[in-house]
């Protein structure tokens, strides 16, 4: 085989040569002749720059028929979705082993066959007589839907190729899945993605709605490729603690909708139930207040919900290691505001046991819950009950100012309607101006301000 020639580019006038020189004969540049990676026997087969058909364009303005989204009948499902089911979407839904995702779906696709849509759940994991029995339980067991349990990519396809299209087709689970086109175990890398990319095909040409189930690892995030989640269109997480009967459908990529919208749910022997106040549900059994307890109205998505952060603080012996415990809040964001409290208003948390807990089995990542976090450790620290009927709000910078946040008129709003009567937060929250006359917004700008109005009683 003849050696392949060299050839050396200018990248400023791109002249070429033989061979390579410091100044471009052309042009008159210094240092700019590159190697040209030599044409080999190899990349004239894989030349993709011809051989292939045209393709169409088409304007952005094209009058087309606008995708109508179909509702699961469950209204906490299509409020995570961002308004219900997109024709030809596809949709993950991951969560820990027995947390509800194949309830919440067979459920879904029970309504979905119930209102005249064509439902197909296929299960890899399960037998179609245990999901029978899951349906008698669940008061499902006429519902007309499509079942089967099948792991080939290839049988599933073909037996939809010869049918009409389903509204809804569950696969439970994406992991199961086995193509013969690939080497390699069901789970492994190269076979979820590639069977990942046969069923997204298919619903992306039929106008189908897909949604895959996925596994977990440890630490809570989807397992298998990541590219997994770039492939499709929706990624839900199916959260909730084992011990508590409520679970939370949060949404964590949406293309037709907003994100970090959230569904709430709870687990009953009918099933997945919904509730419709999640506010009432993470705040109940507080008659009398205590130290150590604030009510913070976080945002989830478009949605308003009231948590209680409960704080306790246990003094230890001198010498003793003390221990930072948190729950539903980030570890490291603790241990700043124990510092900022500290630092600037002269608190001592050094002897002291820490521990920090969100009532209900809820997790926070909203930077507004600083200030109601705040105001639980030092009312614990102090043994004083915080004012009743308040909410707190507000994020904590290190210098101990009180920022603004977004939503505050979204989040008086829904405190008065739970009966709250004042909440402390920054001075230009926004939207604050629009609380309703009955919630009094009392103004907190420093963090030293909020330890003398509680231990102070002002």
């Amino acid at each position: 085989m003849a050696k392949p020639k060299r050839r050396f580019v200018c990248s400023s006038c791109g002249s070429v040569t033989n061979r390579w020189q410091g100044q471009c004969a052309d042009c008159g540049e210094w240092n700019t002749l590159g190697e040209e990676a030599p044409q080999t026997v190899f990349s004239a087969k894989h030349d993709l720059s011809s051989g292939g058909r045209a393709i169409l364009f088409e304007p952005l303005d094209k009058a087309d028929d606008k995708l109508v989204r179909r509702s699961t009948g469950i209204a906490e499902f299509d409020r995570a979705l961002g308004g219900g089911l997109v024709p030809g979407s596809a949709i993950l839904m991951g969560g820990d082993p027995g947390i509800g995702k194949s309830t919440l779906l067979l459920q879904a696709s029970a309504k979905v066959a119930q209102a005249g849509g064509l439902a197909v759940y296929i299960s890899g994991e399960e037998a179609p007589g245990q999901i029978r029995l899951r349906a008698e339980r669940l008061g499902l067991q006429s519902a007309p839907i499509r079942l089967a349990s099948s792991t080939s990519v290839r049988d599933i396809l073909t037996t939809l190729g010869g049918m009409e299209a389903p509204a809804l087709l569950v696969i439970d689970s994406i992991q199961c899945m086995h193509s013969d086109q690939i080497e390699g175990a069901p789970g492994t890398v190269s076979q979820v993605r590639g069977c990942a990319f046969e069923l997204i095909r298919y619903a992306k040409e039929n106008g189908a709605v897909l949604v895959l189930v996925g596994h977990v690892t440890k630490d809570g995030s989807i397992a298998g490729p990541r590219v997994l989640e770039h492939m499709v269109d929706v990624v839900m997480a199916f959260e909730g603690e084992r011990s508590h009967q409520y679970r939370i459908l949060r949404n964590l990529k949406n293309r037709f909708g907003p994100v970090d919208e959230i569904g709430v749910f709870a687990m009953a022997g009918k099933g997945l139930e919904e509730v419709s106040n999640p506010s009432m549900l993470f705040l109940s059994g507080r008659e009398n207040p205590v130290p150590g307890s604030a009510v913070f109205p976080a945002i989830e998505g478009t949605r308003p919900v009231l948590v209680e952060i409960q704080a306790l603080i246990v003094r230890l012996q001198s010498g003793a290691t003390p221990r930072r415990a948190v729950v539903g809040w980030d570890n490291g964001r603790l241990a700043m505001l124990l510092a900022v409290l500290e630092a600037r208003c002269g608190l001592n948390f050094s002897a002291c046991e820490v521990y920090l807990n969100v009532a209900g089995g809820y997790r926070l990542a909203d930077p507004a819950a600083d200030l109601a976090v705040a105001a639980a450790l030092v009312s614990a620290l102090a043994d004083k009950p915080l004012p009743a009927r308040s909410v707190w709000f507000g994020e904590v910078s290190l210098a101990g100012e009180i920022r603004p946040v977004a939503h505050g008129g979204l989040r008086l709003r829904e405190g008065a309607k739970l009966g709250f009567e004042q909440a402390y937060g920054p001075e230009d929250s926004g939207g604050a101006g629009e609380a309703p006359a009955e919630m009094r917004h009392r103004v907190i700008n420093l963090l030293p301000n909020l330890v003398d109005r509680i231990v102070g009683d002002e």
